[in-house]
């Protein structure tokens, strides 16, 4: 699993990214029938994905970047929801196909935020501001063993049962 060091290289932030400029775009139209602060909600909405995200990841806990990744992830249910309602509306019935699409980008960026939340509410690490030198140094220990145990195992025969086939 590869390890990120800047919110910006995330998959899931790169996806809020693009739901936010998709629904910039589509707003910027400005579909028949949807009150400014309608569409000001939306854009707030949209653009709160991404930035939870980045304001979690930022934080340093593991704990402080779940609570904003459920943030985050009740933006994306936000922009679902008023996607729906916009949906309802028979001034806008020849842009169902491009609200359907920004409705999939917004479920999709729910999707990845809850696998990534339900992968970190199972490991046991801390975060980034709980590794100091005296956990740095485990982690190392916990790697090389598991280096070493690998390396025994591939000495095995073919038929032992350890090795995995």
């Amino acid at each position: 699993m590869p390890t990120y060091q800047r919110f910006e290289d995330l998959p899931v932030w790169k996806e809020a990214a693009n739901l936010y400029d998709e629904v910039n775009a589509f707003i910027s139209g400005k579909p028949p029938g949807l009150s400014r602060s309608f569409s000001d909600q939306l854009e707030r909405a949209a653009l709160s994905v991404s930035n939870n995200i980045a304001e979690g990841f930022e934080r340093g806990t593991t704990n402080e970047l779940l609570a904003f990744l459920y943030i985050a992830r009740g933006s994306a249910g936000e922009v679902r929801s008023m996607l729906c309602l916009m949906e309802r509306k028979k001034e806008i019935s020849n842009l169902r196909f491009q609200i359907s699409n920004l409705k999939a980008s917004a479920e999709s960026c729910s999707r990845q935020i809850r696998a990534w939340a339900d992968n970190l509410q199972n490991s046991d690490i801390k975060g980034q501001r709980h590794l100091n030198d005296s956990v740095k140094a485990r982690e190392k220990r916990i790697k090389e063993a598991g280096e070493f145990q690998k390396m025994i195992i591939d000495k095995l025969p073919s038929d032992h049962p350890l090795r995995k086939k």
